[in-house]
């Protein structure tokens, strides 16, 4: 084999490898939340942090010291409000939540968007209909909301309050669980 042909032969592979490399990791991203890919190799924390529409929530993870957890090992199911949904509160609450005194009331809400199990939409839409159309749904928080899903298929979470939060963006697959991007927070009975 003359040297040009090693050349080429070379030059291939290492294009093929790196043609390889790229589709590995552009096959890893599984959606783009907040202007940011989401990968399945990183925790619900790793990938949040990168969400442009996730800001309020990740402040309040902070907030709430529940950066460790949400990195833990899991599984969690995450409901994610957006920074709209949280706009949608009453003005003043979002401030008032992260105070050092309100934690308690904060880590409240937020672990109440939490559930222990790794739930894709298609599990939760099977429960859903397995319970003729209601399923109660069971947080880390101690809240219990209803899942239901809309005639189009969108998944609705009922809070305690009777607000309800559409499922705008769906199985967001991480290494310790799932995330749900929702449009509205969900909140405890009382």
């Amino acid at each position: 084999m003359n040297i040009s042909m090693k050349s080429f032969i070379r030059t291939t592979v290492a294009a093929s490898i790196l043609g390889l490399a790229g589709v590995a990791a552009h096959a890893e991203m599984t959606k783009e939340v907040g202007g940011a890919p989401m990968y399945p190799s990183k925790n619900i924390v790793e990938n949040a942090v990168n969400s442009a529409d996730h800001t309020t929530l990740v402040a309040a993870v902070k907030a709430a010291g529940l950066v460790e957890t949400l990195s833990g090992e899991g599984p969690f199911t995450v409901f994610a409000p957006t920074n709209a949904a949280f706009e949608k509160l009453p003005a003043g609450t979002v401030e008032t939540l992260l105070k050092p005194e309100n934690k308690d009331q904060l880590t409240k809400i937020l672990t109440c968007h939490v559930v222990a199990a790794d739930a894709m939409s298609d599990a939760i839409k099977k429960m859903v209909a397995d319970d003729k159309g209601a399923h109660p749904v069971k947080t880390v928080g101690g809240c219990v909301f209803t899942a239901s899903t809309m005639d189009d298929g969108t998944i609705v979470i009922e809070d305690g309050q009777g607000n309800k939060a559409h499922v705008t963006i769906a199985d967001v697959d991480q290494s310790n669980g799932v995330i749900h991007v929702i449009d509205s927070v969900l909140l405890p009975a009382s």
